[in-house]
């Protein structure tokens, strides 16, 4: 008998949607959409960010107190310049 997709995951974490793709995210506290940005995504400079949880805009005033769940869908668009 062995077991058939077995996950094997460290204690605190958070499992994502990220622009389609599934993310395992390690969190030990709860993790806002700030942290996440910041710490796994790389995204320091936020300028032109729109953040979309579960298909709802998260204004960026909630951004560090948003609070992320497993299985969020998060769609994440930066704007950029071009002609």
């Amino acid at each position: 008998m062995s077991p058939v997709n077995e996950k094997k995951y460290f204690m605190g974490h958070v499992e994502l949607t990220i622009n389609g793709e599934k993310k395992i995210i390690p969190s030990q506290d709860s993790l806002t959409i700030e942290s996440l940005l910041k710490n796994y995504i790389n995204l320091v400079d936020q300028k032109g960010i729109a953040f979309a949880i579960n298909g709802n805009v998260v204004p960026k005033k909630e951004w560090c107190s948003y609070t992320l769940k497993n299985n969020d869908n998060i769609l994440i668009i930066q704007a950029t310049q071009g002609g």
